[in-house]
């Protein structure tokens, strides 16, 4: 067998095989034996014709129908001599079978680039730090009360803890309504943040069966469209706050907790954890951007398609039915994410020289650890999730991930800087 391997670029090889007669051989008489073993011809037992009279009769049809898995164990058989590891799913060309003398094929292929590492230690971060204030913890009390809450019926919506269900109709500029632009049962919450400006105003103090008229802009699709709606009122309702007490902090907690202060307080860790996490992520993910955009080199397209092929399947894994939703345009979804997609692939190639500069590895103590956690919270025992927990690539490629940002955090030149707003 001669192997003869081009590099096209960075990522692309191709590959030129040539097998003589001889390499041929044992494989076609393999195909020849197990055609026979099925063959019935006039005059003999099924499976009993003379091999000769198989060759004669089918040789050229079985030897043709042989090529193909011929040409993919001795490809198989290349890369695994030379510790090549291709990517995707390599394509064949230009195909020369001449029988009795040689099988001579190209594949072409991907593989992944040989990532020179530039910078990776002393990336300079900010770490934006939110103290929690008092303003915000009792903003979470109060949209725990709003779940929480009942509803009466009223004549007027009188200040902004009231919900007005309407009959909504879209008008033209002058005022004339649009056939078939009307909608029933709208429900607007005045208290919503999130509710137009304009909308709000005209269903301040409104009164059941009056109308009121506003103009507003919505954006889609990175343009302003104007609206001009009419409103009226079917039906308004107060929304009444439970107090914030003991009542309801048992009924909140499954009377786990009784004291409201005890609950607050248990609201603020909550909340500075989340943000602690929050600022972390963000702090990786800085360090990560800016790693990447130091290195510049071409991705295989194979790694990509294979990342935008995880955002359909799991925009798939959230529909009941398994199924992208009606209408989807993949194709456009695909573009659309491309560029992240690329910037995801540059990072795991990059992790994973990272991980083998620094010697970063998973080892069987941090799956013991993560086995027993699941363990504590499903009741089940650290031995029975262990094999299940050593045999999971996402689990690995999770603690993998932690442990390089870890390390890149403790190496990089990280400075506080306080913020009053939140960081979305």
């Amino acid at each position: 067998m001669q192997v003869t391997i081009t590099s096209q670029s960075d990522v692309q090889q191709e590959v030129e095989i040539q097998l003589s007669h001889e390499d041929l051989q044992p494989s076609f008489d393999k195909a020849f034996a197990k055609y026979r073993a099925k063959a019935e011809l006039k005059g003999f037992r099924k499976g009993k014709a003379p091999m000769e009279m198989i060759r004669k009769l089918y040789g050229d049809a079985i030897e043709h129908e042989s090529l193909d898995e011929i040409a993919n164990d001795a490809f198989h058989k290349a890369m695994e001599e030379r510790k090549i590891h291709p990517l995707g799913t390599p394509s064949m060309t230009d195909v020369d079978f001449k029988r009795g003398e040689h099988f001579r094929f190209k594949i072409k292929y991907e593989v992944k680039p040989t990532v020179e590492l530039k910078a990776y230690k002393g990336i300079a971060v900010e770490r934006p730090v939110h103290p929690i204030t008092d303003a915000e913890v009792e903003d979470e009390l109060l949209q725990l009360r709003k779940v929480h809450s009942t509803m009466t019926p009223a004549e007027i919506a009188a200040d902004d803890e009231h919900i007005v269900t309407a009959d909504v109709q879209e008008l033209d500029d002058a005022g004339i309504p649009l056939i078939g632009k009307k909608s029933a049962g709208v429900r607007f919450y005045l208290a919503d943040t999130s509710l137009a400006p304009e909308i709000k105003g005209a269903l301040r103090n409104i009164k059941v069966n009056e109308e009121a008229r506003a103009r507003y802009s919505t954006r889609r699709d990175d343009h302003e469209h104007p609206l001009h709606i009419a409103v009226t009122a079917k039906k308004i309702e107060r929304v009444e706050l439970p107090p914030y007490d003991e009542a309801l902090v048992k009924k909140v907690t499954g009377d786990k907790v009784t004291s409201p202060e005890e609950f607050r307080t248990s609201i603020r860790t909550d909340l500075e954890r989340y943000w602690a996490e929050r600022t972390e992520a963000k702090v990786a993910d800085d360090i990560a951007s800016e790693i990447v955009r130091q290195h510049d080199f071409n991705v295989p397209d194979s790694l990509v398609e294979g990342i935008l092929d995880s955002y359909v399947d799991e925009l798939r894994s959230r529909a009941r039915d398994r199924q992208v939703p009606k209408g989807f345009d993949e194709k456009k979804f695909r573009e659309e994410r491309r560029v992240y997609a690329v910037w995801q692939a540059k990072w795991m190639l990059l992790k994973e020289r990272i991980a083998e500069e620094e010697k970063i590895e998973v080892t069987d103590a941090d799956l013991e650890q993560v086995a027993a956690e699941e363990a504590a919270r499903s009741g089940l025992t650290t031995e029975k999730l262990l094999p299940h927990v050593k045999t999971s690539e996402a689990i690995r490629d999770r603690l993998l991930t932690n442990k390089i940002a870890s390390f890149l955090k403790e190496h990089a030149r990280i400075t506080d800087k306080v913020v009053t707003e939140p960081q979305h």
